[in-house]
């Protein structure tokens, strides 16, 4: 028999709990636990409800060892930046603040008061967002945090998980590397950036490569979800890690997208670039798998779309994601142009008006046309996911001939297509599943069950259908994008 892994796979939306099992040359995955994730306000902020998500988590793995008596492993993987602290005596002393609470508003530019901001990408080669994990502890500090200064170990969200099931702390590489505190060039906590802002290494956890075994499960966990002691591996931690992993690419001159609430897009390349070119069009340079670095950027991709119809849907106007697309083909093409990066995107609210309010203050005329709504932010998309190709090709000297689509977005089949349109390149979709394969996947390499990456990107084509799309009517798109593109710089 096959062995079988749990992949828990934690979005800012929803968590998933996969089982994925490995034979000679394939990898299926399914779900067996499914529930939903998003912020909740504590005293005025926004925070993760950790007791719910491990309780959630338990429940998927309860169900997945009723499913399944052989499980090999468990691999957990998260979102990046956000984190739990730990005392004395390792509880936690209080529920993770979410990224998008607004006390890291200011954070970056009192970060540069002390520590040129240059100097900051030098050491740690990290795209600046004031959701980094960076501002978030300058925040505490200078608010006086009494967690701060109770905390004896930080642990990032999917370790932090990791840490409820088995007890074990560490920082799993891909993860930590997210956090702008790590100096990519040694791959360890930078201590020019600690001792600047006068923040604690002390309480950084030891960091692990993805594949490392950390621990097993609790006795007390494993008799309270009625199954063994099964070893726990920080897989890929961070999920666009886990992602990256799973990219059905063969050789060549290939680049990724990481398609969801956020788009990340980006290439694999040996070592972190943090040259002026890399720190003017604010590229991140984040750990990935089987020692390689993750050049990227951050879009803030579907986030917007996905709040557009949570307005709506609260409004009572209740739309599928498909009847959103299909108003989307039946709109005029390029009749509103929305840049999904614009500062008053970030925070969660009434995106409808908000996109008002930008439409007005860019000389364009405010609709309540759910087509056109949804077609500008799926176009404004297409126009940064072209952006920053020119970036990568001009940062890297080679040209990307494929890109690679992967995660739940790769279902958006209108954005896939205007995204080879405004390229010019082709573009392969899928896995969907591409995060909680790629957690799999470094685990069945931690347990020495797949031997390399490039086995298990050869297995992925093998068990994977993927979906190409062929650049259409491009010479229009140059030229709408050269029209927009001042508002879709880098930075």
């Amino acid at each position: 028999m096959s062995p079988d892994y749990i992949a828990v796979d934690l979005g800012a939306e929803s968590g998933r709990v996969m089982l994925g099992t490995v034979s000679d040359d394939r990898i299926a995955v399914k779900e067996v636990h499914r529930f939903g994730n998003g912020p909740v306000e504590k005293d005025g902020s926004m925070r993760w409800d950790i007791d719910r998500l491990l309780s959630e988590v338990g429940a998927g793995i309860h169900k997945a060892a009723l499913e399944t008596p052989g499980i090999a492993a468990i691999g957990i993987d998260s979102w990046g930046v956000d984190f739990g602290l730990l005392d004395e005596g390792g509880d936690l002393i209080e529920a993770p603040y979410h990224y998008r609470d607004s006390r890291t508003d200011g954070m970056m530019e009192k970060a540069f008061e002390v520590m040129p901001k240059r100097d900051i990408y030098e050491d740690t080669g990290i795209q600046f967002m004031q959701l980094n994990t960076i501002y978030q502890l300058l925040a505490m500090k200078l608010a006086g945090s009494s967690a701060l200064s109770k905390a004896k170990r930080l642990l990032f969200m999917a370790d932090l998980l990791a840490y409820g099931l088995c007890g074990e702390t560490f920082g799993e590489y891909t993860l930590a590397s997210t956090s702008q505190l790590m100096n990519m060039k040694t791959g360890g906590w930078s201590e020019e950036v600690f001792g600047a802002l006068g923040l604690p290494v002390s309480i950084m956890p030891e960091l692990v490569s993805p594949g490392t075994v950390v621990g097993k499960l609790s006795k007390k966990i494993a008799a309270m979800l009625g199954c063994e002691r099964i070893p726990v591996i920080a897989s890929a931690s961070h999920d666009t890690a886990a992602a990256v992993a799973a990219v059905p690419a063969e050789e060549g001159s290939w680049a990724y997208l990481s398609s969801g609430t956020w788009s990340l897009m980006g290439v694999e390349i040996p070592e972190a670039v943090v040259t002026d070119k890399g720190f003017e069009y604010g590229f991140t340079n984040e750990g990935g798998v089987a020692g390689t670095i993750r050049l990227l950027r951050n879009i803030m991709g579907l986030w917007v779309l996905q709040e557009c119809r949570r307005q709506w849907r609260q409004e009572g106007h209740e739309m599928s994601y498909a009847e959103l697309m299909q108003t989307a083909r039946n709109a005029k093409p390029f009749g509103r142009r929305i840049d999904p990066d614009h500062s008053a995107f970030f925070s969660p609210g009434d995106m409808p008006a908000k996109i008002d309010t930008y439409l007005s203050e860019t000389g364009q005329e405010p609709t309540d046309d759910k087509g056109l709504i949804v077609r500008g932010i799926l176009e404004g998309l297409a126009f940064k996911y072209r952006r920053v190709m020119d970036m990568i090709e001009d940062t890297t000297g080679n040209t990307v001939d494929v890109l690679h689509i992967v995660g739940g977005g790769t279902q958006n089949l209108v954005l896939n297509k205007f995204a080879a349109s405004a390229t010019g390149k082709k573009v392969q979709a899928g896995p969907v599943e591409a995060t909680a394969i790629g957690n799999v996947i470094m685990q069945a390499i931690g347990t020495g069950q797949i031997p390399d990456l490039s086995r298990a990107r050869e297995m992925v084509r093998n068990s994977f259908k993927v979906k190409q799309f062929l650049p259409a009517d491009t010479e229009r798109w140059r030229e709408e994008f050269e029209k927009t593109k001042e508002g879709y710089q880098a930075g």
